[in-house]
């Protein structure tokens, strides 16, 4: 079954529209949007791969309708709510006082380090890599979680089956498919594998160009 947000390569979604170059904003509350989620992710109380499925986790209608930022908003909101930093009445405007955890804030002087240190996702694993570059590759047939049931995954739908060749090792990285459901790092082998357009889509413009994901050593087999 077809994810609502797991959009890219579908066809019927309209064209790609490059932006200006220098536009970082299309309206000032996106900024605010912005600081207000790194802000609320400083609390730990989720990770970033936890975020992301709270904005795959939103109502197919929603998910359709929603700006990008108004999507990061919802998540958020669920987020909040999820971890009890804030209620919903709160967040409605409607509770009689505010949080514990307002006064836990990130205050403004403190975002520069915050954004400094970053989130790396680099991890010791006990797994092997099982390729090299030039070994080729096949990914999955389903791009679905092994281990939760529609749950997130970083393997595109327009990948899955597909056979490529891997570029680059990165070495041992936190394993979303895991890390989304607060299943711990399980970290493995993390891959740069190279796609021909012919191998993606029935038919490619530039069937020679190529497509490159990273992708987790669970998610592919010797081709």
């Amino acid at each position: 079954m077809s994810r609502p947000h797991d959009m890219g390569g579908r066809y019927g979604d309209g064209p790609v529209v490059p932006e200006e170059e220098g536009t970082v904003f299309h309206a000032d509350w996106h900024k605010r949007a912005l600081a207000i989620t790194l802000a609320s992710a400083a609390h730990g109380a989720w990770n970033i791969d936890v975020s992301r499925h709270a904005r795959e986790r939103l109502a197919p209608m929603d998910y359709t309708r929603f700006s990008y930022y108004e999507k990061w908003m919802a998540g958020l909101a669920d987020l909040l709510v999820e971890a009890k930093l804030v209620s919903r009445e709160e967040l409605a405007g409607q509770a009689p006082t505010l949080s514990p955890s307002a006064d836990k804030r990130l205050k403004a002087d403190a975002v520069p380090a915050v954004l400094a240190a970053g989130g790396p996702a680099d991890r010791p694993s006990d797994i092997a890599p099982a390729f090299q570059p030039g070994d080729a590759v096949r990914t999955r047939r389903l791009a679905a979680n092994a281990l939760v049931d529609g749950g997130h995954t970083r393997l595109p739908r327009y990948a899955a089956g597909a056979t490529g060749r891997v570029v680059r090792y990165h070495g041992t990285h936190i394993l979303p498919d895991s890390s989304a459901h607060r299943l711990g790092d399980a970290a493995e082998p993390l891959y740069a594998v190279a796609f021909p357009a012919s191998e993606l889509w029935a038919h490619p413009e530039h069937p020679r160009d190529e497509v490159v994901l990273d992708l987790w050593q669970s998610y592919l087999a010797p081709a």
